[in-house]
């Protein structure tokens, strides 16, 4: 069976569940919350609410990739700083995301605990990931950049680059992943100005359940769009790197 095939039956199970239910304020059926969605896609404020999303949730990915990048390397290169940091990865990734927000509340603005949260929560993912790559790396291929007298920037970028690529690729669509779920959960309980969770709470409260239903078609939709934006980057960074 095809993906869409798959996702037409899925639909079709949820429109006879709809129709036994028949009561829209448990479970609109698919096309209400498509019209709902609709309504929706045309109001200015919408676009509003899900740019600042993106710039802050994405704002904490990037962050996360660059220090997860950073500490991987420091901790492959000293000893002691792995000694010293690890606890505190294992801290990050045993603590629910929940606790974190109600925490973060108490420390920073509203606007900012999104983009926080996201960083946190990527960050041990992408440490973790990138660490395990550069312990990898193969020596021999490096003993070779020396010996054909490689530079710097020639041996990072055709030898040690490719080689780290895929560890970073798979850190990176993990990483969108929960970067993308924690920053909309914070945003649900911080419930910062223009944002995808402040409506989906407010729907939430006030019983409007197809629009409920088409904000979280629309959190679908963006995620699938990032991780496929992500697949074509690293594509493309790959030929790069082939060149």
């Amino acid at each position: 069976m095809t993906l869409l095939g798959a996702v037409g039956l899925w639909i079709l199970l949820w429109q006879g569940i709809a129709m036994l239910v028949n009561l829209p304020l448990l479970l609109p059926s698919p096309w209400q919350t498509i019209l709902a969605a609709w309504q929706q896609w045309q109001q200015p404020m919408f676009w509003h609410s899900v740019l600042m999303s993106l710039l802050r949730i994405m704002g904490g990915f990037l962050l996360a990739m660059l220090a997860g990048v950073l500490l991987a390397w420091l901790c492959t290169r000293s000893q002691l700083a792995e000694a010293l940091l690890a606890p505190i990865r294992t801290v990050i990734r045993s603590t629910p995301v929940s606790s974190f927000i109600i925490l973060v509340l108490l420390w920073i603005k509203i606007d900012s605990v999104p983009t926080f949260i996201s960083f946190l929560m990527v960050l041990p993912v992408v440490w973790h990931g990138m660490q395990e790559g550069i312990s990898t790396l193969n020596p021999q291929l490096q003993e070779m950049a020396r010996m054909y007298d490689f530079s710097r920037m020639k041996a990072l970028r055709y030898v040690t680059l490719p080689q780290l690529l895929p560890f970073f690729r798979s850190t990176a669509a993990t990483g969108s992943g929960i970067a993308w779920k924690a920053g909309i959960a914070a945003e649900v309980i911080a419930r910062p100005t223009l944002s995808i969770g402040r409506h989906l709470q407010d729907t939430k409260v006030y019983l409007l359940t197809d629009q409920l239903f088409a904000w979280t078609l629309t959190v679908i939709l963006l995620s699938i769009l990032l991780e496929r934006m992500l697949n074509r980057l690293f594509k493309v960074a790959g030929k790069g790197g082939k060149a």
